[in-house]
């Protein structure tokens, strides 16, 4: 069994920026990739940055390009998701969930609890 624990939202001005975490333990055999979403009020979760279990290639949704960066520690436990340059638009709840791979959600198997990403003046 896999587990994942997020960590690392707040409330943040525009502009600003924070880190998540989402740190991994238990079986990690049964999943190929690691991916954050977001769920904000109102709205169906969607898919936010991607990154492969077996060779660290990321991608990336159109709306956080160049400003999100999706990386891995070196013991391959912590998956990191860098927000920069935050905006009104990135609040909601930020989950880590470990699956198959793909932007959609029912691909997932493995999620966790969600962490609050405020961005407000």
């Amino acid at each position: 069994q896999l587990q994942l624990v997020e960590s690392g939202g707040g409330l943040v001005q525009p502009g600003g920026s924070l880190r998540l975490s989402c740190s991994a333990s238990g079986s990690t055999s049964d999943y190929y990739t690691i991916g954050w979403f977001r769920q904000a009020p109102g709205k169906d979760r969607e898919g936010v940055s991607l990154i492969s279990t077996i060779d660290g290639s990321t991608i990336y949704a159109d709306s956080v390009k160049g400003r999100f960066t999706i990386s891995r520690d070196n013991a391959k436990t912590t998956v990191y998701l860098q927000m920069n340059s935050l905006q009104p638009e990135d609040t909601g709840v930020c989950f880590c969930a470990a699956g198959i791979g793909g932007w959609v959600v029912d691909w997932y198997q493995y999620w966790g609890q969600g962490t609050q990403v405020t961005v407000s003046s």
